[in-house]
């Protein structure tokens, strides 16, 4: 991807690096041969980002073109609004307290220099701010009232960058451009850009590290440029062209606004919203899969009205599960009269329906990975040492979760593979797991989860490396149909 620099005057920009070229806004906006780049990356250091100036029509013109226009049409609106500023900024109003605590006056300009200071005690502020608002060169005016307060925040003129400031200005250029690797010989080959979403503090996340690594070797062998981002990196989604979800989704999460953000802006995604709405409810997947005439074991809405009938309807022991329960978080089994009405007050009182399900023992669970409406890997998920579930999150460290064995497809009972499909599709055409028990001849959907497992050493243990690059070639086939659809319109 070509790295472009907009100046509205050569001599506001002297630095000259093998990562970037330098052009004027005339040129930029009136010479065919921009015109005709496919996959740029513009920074616009243009003096003014006023409306219908110059340097508005260097980014609104960069975003027709197809390149990526730092900073955006949509966040020179933002910055001139007072009331959009603060309500971007509440999220990191702890941060601005902390920062600015030490200060004496009652008035503070911070100076954002690709995201640094000059001050490395307001660098982390400086990211952040930058992170929401993404200009190269930013102002920001905090008054004291009752406590600071981001009153404005502007972009600044690069002729103004004090004289003092500039050795700073460029060394903080330098590392920016690198951060971002756009590029050298192996990434002005990239023609996606793709974000992974991961926790790295995550206990138990759905792909482990050597996972998530060959997750990024997949995609750089097929032309992506490859970023794992974090919660911290909602703003920036706009860079990307699909966003892969690697954390534990839930609807009142960062994953979900994650994932509607950039399914609103464009982006391929998986997992994309509807589905996360969809799996992470089990109070919805058991209407759905009821409906639709899917086996599952005897099934129970639970709520304070019927709790007393749950005993006769699923008998004891019986499994209760919290509406968004993952990796065996949030599921109980009550075992008797007395630990079933201790559970049920307990999961009552945080949500008005719950589930109930009748109890079924097996030594392991069928799990199915689907992806685009066909199977993609199966899974015998083993229940942990002296455990009901696969995961026992009280139990000894070494004793957490149970073993994971892969199948060929043609070891599988049609009958799971079947019922897998028919659950997955209700859903979409994502990423799915489906979670099965094999009884008698029959299989029954436990659940449907919409950010599967996929670690390194268990998931892909038959396809290997295949399994990965399968994943990616799916994001890459709707990316590709999505600029399709745009070139049509």
């Amino acid at each position: 991807m070509r790295k472009i620099v907009v100046v509205d005057h050569p001599r506001d920009w002297d630095e000259a690096t093998e990562d970037t070229e330098v052009v004027d806004t005339q040129t930029y906006l009136t010479d065919a041969a921009y015109t005709d780049i496919k996959n740029a990356r513009v920074f616009n250091l243009s003096r003014s980002y006023r409306y219908q100036s110059a340097g508005y029509y260097v980014s609104l013109l960069a975003e027709a073109r197809g390149h990526k226009a730092i900073p955006s049409v949509t966040t020179m609106q933002d910055l001139k609004s007072p009331t959009i500023v603060r309500a971007i900024t509440v999220e990191i109003n702890d941060l601005i307290q902390k920062s600015l605590a030490g200060l004496r006056s009652n008035t503070f300009t911070l100076s954002i220099y690709f995201g640094h200071n000059v001050a490395v005690k307001y660098e982390k502020l400086c990211k952040q701010l930058h992170d929401l608002f993404q200009a190269p060169l930013l102002r920001a005016q905090f008054v004291l009232k009752e406590e600071w307060v981001l009153q404005s925040i502007s972009p600044i003129p690069v002729n103004e960058v004090p004289e003092s400031h500039r050795p700073d200005l460029k060394r903080f250029a330098r590392v920016y451009f690198a951060r971002h690797r756009f590029s050298g010989a192996r990434v002005s080959r990239k023609v996606y850009d793709l974000a992974i979403l991961v926790d790295p503090h995550e206990k138990a996340p759905p792909s482990n590290e050597k996972a998530i690594q060959n997750f990024v070797d997949a995609a750089e062998c097929q032309g992506f440029y490859t970023e794992l981002v974090t919660k911290d990196d909602y703003r920036r989604l706009a860079e990307f062209d699909a966003l892969f979800i690697r954390e534990t989704t839930a609807v009142n999460h960062h994953t979900y606004r994650f994932s509607r953000r950039a399914h609103a802006d464009g982006l391929v995604v998986i997992d994309d919203p509807v589905s996360i709405l969809r799996c992470t409810n089990k109070v919805y997947l058991a209407e759905l899969l009821t409906k639709a005439k899917v086996p599952v074991p005897k099934t129970m809405i639970i709520h304070k009205d019927n709790r007393e009938r749950v005993e006769a309807e699923l008998g004891l022991p019986c499994v209760l599960k919290k509406p968004d329960s993952s990796f065996s978080q949030g599921v109980v089994k009550a075992k008797d009269r007395e630990s079933l009405q201790r559970e049920l007050d307990q999961l009552l009182a945080d949500s008005e329906l719950i589930i109930g399900q009748e109890y079924i023992p097996t030594d392991f669970d069928w799990r199915i990975g689907v992806l685009d409406k066909q199977p993609l890997y199966a899974c015998k998920y083993y229940m942990a040492k002296g455990h009901w579930q696969i995961y026992n999150w009280n139990g000894k460290k070494q004793d957490e979760e149970g073993d994971g064995e892969v199948v060929p497809f043609e070891q599988v009972p049609f009958h799971v593979l079947h019922t897998a499909l028919k659950a997955a599709n209700l859903i979409g055409d994502g990423l799915y797991g489906v979670d099965l028990k094999e009884i008698k001849g029959k299989a029954y959907v436990i659940e449907v989860n919409d950010n599967p497992s996929i670690d390194a050493g268990v998931e892909d243990r038959i396809l290997k490396k295949e399994l990965y690059a399968t994943i990616i070639k799916s994001i890459k086939r709707r990316i590709n149909a999505n600029k399709n659809i745009r070139s049509d319109e």
